[in-house]
């Protein structure tokens, strides 16, 4: 199928813009914005109910892990989790501070995460060199110049893509890959 002139536009214009660039301000990354998780499955966010911090939920191959979303500290790991994602949220059991919470989760087995956060933020995850995979973050329209209105923040050449987007609060951007976590959070 053929592109319309407007979208081969729009296509040329994502391929052009090669360089990974940092997300603007007031995002900052996590722990140097990357955290390794082999076997990377799918993530989900929580809220912790004491500090009110965005947490992630990783569901890998070799158990589920929570993470801090601001500070990229691990708070709890579970080797032997009673369940993977399941039911029509896809959803599975929380551990340590949300384990009374089940937490929908986004990445292999489907699902999503948020696109839009505070109105003015979104993501978009496209695929022009198919099976990489590119994730753009907005603050204004696609039309608008490569680092000012819009922001190409990640590549996945090297790990398998499984999930981008935005926290419920709005607070935290995730990337995850079939290795890696990698976080952006905001005030």
């Amino acid at each position: 199928m053929a592109l319309n002139p407007f979208q081969q536009q729009l296509h040329d214009r994502v391929v052009a813009a090669t360089e990974v660039v940092a997300p603007p301000a007031p995002w900052r990354p996590v722990r140097g914005g990357l955290i390794p998780v082999g076997g990377l499955m799918g993530i989900g966010f929580a809220v912790h109910p004491e500090t009110g911090h965005d947490l992630v939920l990783t569901v890998s191959s070799s158990g589920h892990g929570l993470f801090d979303a601001v500070t990229g500290e691990k708070l709890d790991r579970d080797y032997d989790p009673a369940e993977d994602p399941d039911g029509p949220d896809l959803s599975c059991p929380g551990i340590g501070p949300v384990a009374d919470v089940r937490i929908p989760v986004a990445g292999l087995w489907g699902g999503g995460l948020h696109n839009h956060a505070a109105g003015t933020w979104g993501v978009e995850v496209i695929s022009p060199e198919w099976p990489n995979h590119r994730v753009l973050l907005t603050s204004g329209s696609w039309t608008g110049e490569h680092g000012k209105a819009w922001h190409h923040i990640f590549h996945a050449s090297w790990s398998e893509f499984r999930a981008a987007g935005f926290s419920p609060t709005g607070r935290t951007l995730a990337v995850a890959t079939s290795s890696e976590l990698t976080l952006w959070t905001r005030p």
